[in-house]
């Protein structure tokens, strides 16, 4: 009877052109090592996607099957599914394991063959379930264990040159798919119509700019009426009437880089008291940017401007933070918490971290100016201040469309 292996190297190919360039990754993974001596650990497993694609550029699909990267002092090894064969190695800055499924928990196994047993381990607190921390402790007998998500979180919110470059350039596409939606606004026309457009238009600039790329996760939310309530609400059949409010917002992804492009539109014309509203919160938005400097605290920002929207007896309307960090992050993985604007988040702005500016209003519609309102700009934090790196305008002069 052949012998079937518990984990076995398919490094399939040659190794692939990743988002970053060797020198972006060592140093990462010079910077992580250095937080773990500090904490005496021997080992980090992650199993975030997050923390897989920020350390290896290895952004998996796991489809209910374990996926992870160790990182010791001298390794840095990807571990996949068989399913995957050669493409986590490709796509992946350093080594990689590939475990079979002819037995239960290859996965940790395969990981054991990396950390050894009896070491001390970090590991994400923040994404280990409870049952594969058993198995974590089960199988390798760790020393002790201590969570590494803070410490990475805070790590993955100074953005490199490198990074900053990529996310302009994500930027750049967000505007040309909020271009091809403005383009495609229509009385009549459905909102998965329009969402096609700009999803199309930024998919094909991501492949013109990124050639040696992987794609896959682009998308728009593209709303109106009141499905423009929530900022994250599903695209629908709706077609799109004169007056109507709309919410555009794009989001291309590269790379497991996620940036945003959001405005406020409306079909043919806007009446008073909605124009009154949307003038009001890009108002908010102008004064938010304005904010965005290092030495500002996230909470002190948030404060100031909902003390704006208080003195207009508008903050009831007020619906979430205002604004968040970028970089490898999606609606499905990854947020750097500690750098979203809330009153709850004390973090100090400094030159190189990147933040939007994003306040939104809702009205339910039972009030006039009913609807959803968010204007939403990327900027990078610099020594002097910062830089906003979103170029799609904002307010009723360019977006009463149609």
């Amino acid at each position: 009877m052949t012998s079937r292996p518990e984990m076995y190297r398919f490094h399939n190919g040659e190794k692939a052109i990743l988002p970053f360039a060797a020198a972006e990754y060592e140093a990462r993974l010079s910077g992580l090592r250095a937080s773990m001596a500090d904490r005496g650990l021997d080992a980090a497993v992650f199993t975030s996607m997050h923390n897989i694609a920020y350390y290896s550029g290895f952004l998996y699909c796991s489809f209910g099957r374990p996926y992870g990267l160790v990182v010791t002092p001298s390794e840095c090894v990807t571990i996949s599914a068989g399913i995957d064969a050669g493409q986590p190695w490709r796509r992946s800055f350093g080594d990689n394991i590939t475990y079979t499924d002819w037995q239960r928990d290859n996965f940790w196994r395969a990981v054991r063959s990396v950390t050894g047993e009896g070491a001390a381990i970090g590991f994400e607190e923040d994404h280990l379930t409870l049952q594969a921390m058993a198995k974590l402790e089960a199988f390798l007998s760790p020393s002790r264990t201590e969570s590494v998500s803070e410490a990475t979180m805070r790590q993955r919110m100074m953005k490199s040159p490198a990074e900053i470059a990529l996310i302009r350039q994500g930027a750049q596409v967000a505007d040309a798919g909020g271009y091809a939606i403005h383009a495609a606004v229509r009385a009549g026309a459905r909102e998965i119509d329009v969402a096609m457009a700009g999803r199309d238009a930024m998919e094909a600039e991501i492949a013109k700019r990124f050639p040696d790329a992987e794609y896959r996760d682009t998308w728009v939310w593209f709303q109106s009426g009141l499905n423009t309530d929530g900022a994250h609400n599903p695209v629908t059949g709706r077609e799109l009437q004169r007056g109507d409010i709309l919410s555009l917002n794009t989001f291309p992804m590269i790379s497991g880089y996620y940036t945003a492009l959001e405005r406020t539109m409306f079909v043919g014309e806007v009446d008073a008291a909605s124009l009154k509203i949307w003038e009001a919160n890009v108002a908010a938005h102008e004064y938010g940017m304005s904010l965005l400097v290092p030495g500002a605290s996230c909470s002190e920002v948030t404060h100031k401007i909902n003390a704006f929207f208080e003195e207009r007896d508008l903050l009831q309307y007020r619906t979430f933070g205002y604004g968040h960090s970028f970089g490898v992050l999606s609606h499905f993985y990854g947020r750097e918490a500690g750098l979203e604007l809330r009153e709850d988040i004390d973090t100090v702005l400094e030159p190189g971290m990147v933040i939007s500016m994003e306040p939104m209003l809702t009205l339910g519609q039972d009030l006039p100016g009913a609807g959803g309102y968010r204007e939403h700009d990327i900027l990078v934090i610099t020594e002097g201040g910062n830089e906003n790196i979103t170029g799609y305008p904002y307010g009723p002069e360019f977006n009463v469309v149609g």
